[in-house]
């Protein structure tokens, strides 16, 4: 005859609980059902399940009431786990709440949406550093969710509402392998890698700022085709002295976060790109600045040290976007639920939709709606958060 017990223990972080633990389960012949084990601010918890044989039961619980821990056990009808397997059963969701400082208003509210929405929180955790290491203020709390939303896009639309009104950025994700095993990220360059529009200051330089910049607002909004704006407003920089891009790059300064981004993909064996609607003069020059791997961005034409106004084929379009994303993942030998995409205009859309984690950094009104999901209270750095790293490490599954 044998029972199924589940046990929990916690107790101050002790170095050889577990194996201890372990040990007894050996010695009273338990087939492991189940584990889990955590420490949070110095406090180690873990829990089991087990099927142990009837005769072993007495002297297992003797042997646990004997550690220096908390220790609750509880036997389980049949009914009981099976319940309790069918919950393990269900679809995980991986919700990660980002802001500068996270309050519990800002947890409680969204916990109060998914609940309303037919999900339970299973399991919480700080990702974020309790005192950041750069001075500056960012977090992150993640939260595993069971069950299934009764309206997906009702949820996001909430979640979205929420993020406004009380200053934070909210991803729900599925929890799957692809989640925290992505390998190419690719990246719009303006107003997402660095923090400008490259356009923009070739314009001020050409004397014509204000009538480029307005039609680059309205483009990145949404409101004009990609390719007819592009073309219009490089026409305007006909005649342009290419002595200015030295000093506008020079002048470029990277988003927030960049650095530490490409860092942490670095680490975890990502490969890189810039798709950029800009030039490629500027983006070798951020490519240096972060170690990526690949450019593809549109080509200046220059001819006696003078702009031509001219847009050379092909240009990097929003289709352009999505067409090299496929491709790299097909060099890569990755599927596309294995990159991720970030950006912040209308052109960066079909690249976001076609990646299987697509996020709006930053990004226009009309882009933070339309994409998977959207960054515009922290840095680049956020997007770590996404792929559940943890203070700068992949955790644990």
């Amino acid at each position: 005859m044998a029972q199924i017990v589940l046990i929990n223990i916690t107790a101050e972080q002790t170095q050889g609980l577990f194996g201890e633990v372990a040990g007894l389960l050996a010695k009273a012949r338990a087939e492991l059902l189940e584990v889990k084990s955590a420490t949070t601010l110095g406090k180690h918890s873990m829990g089991f399940i087990v099927r142990l044989p009837l005769e072993s039961s007495d002297g297992l619980q003797v042997a646990l009431n004997a550690l220096a821990a908390k220790v609750e056990t509880c036997v389980l009808t049949q009914v009981q786990y099976h319940d309790r397997m069918q919950l393990e059963a269900e679809q995980r969701y991986v919700l990660s709440l980002l802001s500068r400082r996270v309050t519990a208003e800002q947890l409680g509210r969204v916990v109060a949406i998914v609940q309303a929405h037919g999900l339970q929180v299973e399991s919480a955790q700080r990702l974020s550093a309790i005192t950041p290491l750069d001075g500056g203020e960012r977090g992150c709390v993640e939260l595993t969710l069971a069950g299934a939303p009764v309206d997906p896009q009702g949820l996001r639309a909430d979640c979205l509402a929420a993020a406004d009104a009380l200053g934070m950025d909210v991803a729900i994700q599925a929890d799957t392998l692809e989640r925290t095993h992505r390998r190419l990220a690719v990246f719009d360059m303006d107003s997402t890698l660095i923090q400008a529009e490259v356009i923009d200051e070739l314009a001020k330089a050409a004397g014509v700022g204000e009538r480029v910049s307005e039609i680059t607002e309205r483009s990145m909004r949404g409101e004009l085709d990609f390719r007819a704006s592009f073309k219009e407003r490089l026409a305007l920089l006909k005649g342009l002295d290419v002595s200015v891009l030295d000093s506008i790059g020079a002048g470029l300064r990277l988003s927030e976060g960049a650095e530490e981004l490409f860092a942490g993909l670095r680490r975890l064996g990502y490969k890189t790109a810039i798709l950029s609607g800009g030039f490629t003069y500027f983006a070798k020059q951020v490519q240096a600045r972060l170690g990526i791997d690949y450019v593809f961005a549109n080509e200046l034409e220059v001819v006696d040290g003078k702009c031509t106004g001219v847009a050379v084929e092909p240009i990097v379009d929003a289709q352009r976007k999505a067409d090299l994303l496929r491709e790299l993942a097909a060099r890569e030998g990755l599927t596309l639920a294995q990159t991720i995409a970030v950006g912040d205009g209308a052109n960066d859309l079909p690249m976001l939709a076609l990646a299987g984690l697509g996020v709006a950094f930053r990004g226009k009104p009309l882009v933070r709606q339309s994409a998977q999901h959207a960054i515009t209270t922290l840095g680049l750095d956020g997007v770590l958060y996404l792929l559940g790293v943890a203070n700068g490490k992949l955790k644990a599954r």
